[in-house]
């Protein structure tokens, strides 16, 4: 099927599926529901009209348990009495002082910096948003995240400690510190965050945050 547009502002009316490339026509629908691809089925968005409050909250409780997970030991290892406290901060140090610089600096950008940048311009966003401010900024803000996003590392960062850690445990003795868990609960946000709120949404939702009259029902993209 061919469709005829008499002007490139009707392409804001469609969504391609993601899945069978599928052109669909966007419409209407109910608060919780979600909209599937005419041919594959496939969900191509839904509407959720308290993401821009569930967004702002799990932006902030990530900043805060990131700055938790940097600011404590992540465990406490004990070898023959023996006792090491590792950090994040350590890690990256002993990295630089052994002499892996380019890790290092690969490390500090991958777990920190990024990390912390994601999730600054989540809070930026979603506040701006929220106060119907800054219009051409969340763009800006937008396109930056999107940049950035792909390279942080968090996740693959935790699976890589929890290895390490069971190769350990026949050797010493372990405890977990509070950065640990706050690691785990910063990573979780994170997933979902990723997995739930794509930047298609967001692009969606600012449309409707800053030009209301355009779109009657603030949907999301899936």
């Amino acid at each position: 099927m061919i469709i005829e547009l008499k002007s490139e502002d009707e392409l804001d009316e469609y969504i391609i599926c993601h899945k069978c490339h599928t052109l669909n026509r966007e419409v209407p629908i109910a608060d919780g529901s979600k909209a599937l691809c005419s041919k594959c089925g496939m969900v191509l968005y839904h509407r959720d009209s308290r993401l821009l409050d569930h967004g702002l909250a799990l932006s902030i409780a990530g900043l805060i348990f990131f700055i938790l997970a940097n600011s404590f030991p992540l465990v406490n290892i004990d070898i023959l009495g023996t006792e090491r406290f590792i950090s994040i901060i350590s890690m990256i140090a002993s990295l630089v002082d052994s002499g892996y610089y380019l890790v290092g600096l690969f490390v500090t950008y991958l777990i920190l910096i990024f990390p912390l940048m994601i999730f600054l311009l989540y809070f930026l966003i979603f506040s701006l948003m929220k106060a119907g401010k800054g219009e051409v900024l969340t763009k800006e803000l937008l396109i930056l995240l999107a940049r950035i996003q792909p390279w942080h590392m968090s996740d693959i960062f935790l699976i890589s400690i929890l290895v390490a850690v069971v190769k350990l445990f026949g050797m010493a003795e372990i405890h977990f510190g509070i950065s640990f868990w706050t690691l785990i609960a910063f990573v979780l946000i994170d997933i979902y965050m990723t997995r739930n709120i794509h930047l298609g949404e967001l692009w969606v939702l600012r449309d409707h945050v800053y030009h209301p009259q355009k779109r009657s029902e603030p949907y999301v993209l899936s």
